[in-house]
């Protein structure tokens, strides 16, 4: 099984951003404990991360026939992308939206999600651990 486990704009920044909402650990951090639950459960992971929107479009959409999961933290494009919803619809690939951060106790307009109309599952506000569970999710779906 292969996931590709997508990151948006700023999470570069985790460990610097916001640290009182995100965190000290820092995204390299994150994609070493990814990469090794990866390794712990049986599966192939590829982590990819941008801060612009059209390369998450394109990633998503090379993803297709080759990926089997995807776990996707549009982060802001969360509340703004319909172009990532097409790209999921598009591929078709099963996702799960994951937040680090506890959206639904943020701002208002971080209540609106767009990739959240295909996603199978979202996960919020379970820090780094929610990428894991999500990873966990779309092996077990995957048997099914």
């Amino acid at each position: 099984m292969k996931i590709l486990v997508i990151n948006g704009p700023n999470l570069n920044m985790l460990g610097i951003r916001e640290p009182d909402i995100y965190g000290s650990d820092t995204y390299e951090g994150l994609c070493k404990m990814i990469s090794e639950h990866a390794e712990k459960i049986g599966v192939e992971v590829e982590i990819y991360q941008s801060n612009h929107e059209g390369s998450l479009v394109d990633k998503i959409q090379e993803a297709y026939k080759k990926a089997d999961g995807i776990v996707i933290n549009p982060a802001a494009y969360t509340h703004t992308s319909v172009a990532l919803l097409d790209a999921l619809k598009a591929a078709g690939i099963p996702a799960v939206e994951v937040h680090i951060s506890d959206v639904s106790k943020r701002e208002d307009f971080r209540q609106i999600s767009y990739v959240r109309l295909y996603c199978e599952k979202t996960i919020a506000g379970h820090g780094f651990a929610g990428y894991l569970e999500a990873m966990d999710y779309l092996k077990e779906a995957a048997k099914q």
